[in-house]
């Protein structure tokens, strides 16, 4: 099981689909080079990961050096129904 909070970038916890580097280690551009930035397709796959695994309202935060999950962080942004007035 993915450990979002074990890496420096959460999106390290997932192996990438590009360029198939293991959890934790930083993407590599075709020549070899170390990417600047991880591979789309590996934030696209960390993302549908964290939800399977803490849900659609959880959130990572960073704290200092490391990462916190927030089970809830999401819950408080999403857009909430009008309540209706009486006045």
């Amino acid at each position: 099981m993915p450990n979002f909070t074990a890496h420096r970038h959460p999106v390290l916890a997932v192996r990438c689909p590009d360029c198939r580097k293991a959890p934790g280690i930083w993407c590599v551009r075709p020549s070899g080079h170390k990417a600047s930035d991880l591979h789309q397709s590996r934030k696209a796959e960390a993302d549908r990961v964290f939800i399977e695994q803490h849900g659609p309202d959880a959130s990572i935060e960073r704290i200092g050096e490391s990462w916190t999950i927030d089970p809830w962080g999401r819950a408080g942004i999403r857009p909430q129904p009008e309540q209706p007035s009486f006045f």
